[in-house]
């Protein structure tokens, strides 16, 4: 047991792990009253956390790579992660003309309509020649620890609860939101009367809700 994860641990570079837990563009500690302050450096060399601009000064011939943001979640230009890692089979995209790989993975609530490939760890709409969105979620699905719990759709089996469409806890965990339930013949006439004040009725809170 202690060999497998020996060899779990070696399949990665040592920074990698530290880099996906870390807080990026946040103030620096060390340079608040400067302008260039916020932290969106990273030095594989010494793993001591985020940096800004400024800071990089105390790492000379250092390997160090610039975390990006894309809609509130961190990503980095593949041009630069690539020479340290190998980030095949994460899906990249294009954002500000620069392609680029997502550090985490982005909650999804349900794969679109036609989607017939998702990430192999979190299902999250993926292109068909990729398993993985984030190179997180490349960690995770490529261990031999690792066990998906399937996600059961609404339609074969009505709502979900939280425990089944949960991972494990080494992962964000994300939940679906039931869908809306479709309008019967009542609910549907009920819902073209109601102009004016509304009037109570027994299925009153069951249409607020919807």
């Amino acid at each position: 047991m202690l060999f497998v994860i020996e060899q779990e641990e070696n399949r990665w570079p040592p920074w990698l792990k530290p880099l996906l837990k870390e807080q990026f563009f946040v103030q620096c500690k060390f340079h608040a009253d400067s302008h260039k302050s916020e932290c969106n450096m990273y030095c594989l060399d010494c793993m001591n956390g985020a940096l800004c601009s400024l800071c990089l000064s105390h790492h000379h011939d250092h390997r160090a790579i610039q975390i990006r943001r894309s809609s509130y979640h961190d990503v980095i230009r593949v041009n630069e992660i690539q020479k340290y890692l190998d980030i095949s089979c994460v899906q990249t995209y294009i954002i500000n003309s620069a392609k680029v790989v997502f550090l985490n993975e982005r909650p999804q609530p349900r794969p679109g309509k036609g989607v017939t490939n998702t990430c192999q760890v979190c299902d999250r709409s993926l292109l068909d020649s990729f398993r993985f969105c984030s190179l997180g979620c490349k960690i995770v699905g490529t261990s031999k620890s690792f066990m998906k719990i399937e996600r059961h759709s609404p339609e074969k089996k009505g709502a979900v609860s939280e425990s089944e469409d949960s991972y494990s806890s080494s992962r964000n965990t994300s939940s679906f939101t039931p869908s809306t339930p479709p309008r019967t013949g009542l609910n549907f006439r009920s819902a073209k009367r109601r102009k004016g004040i509304p009037h109570r009725s027994p299925m009153g809170g069951l249409l607020l809700e919807i």
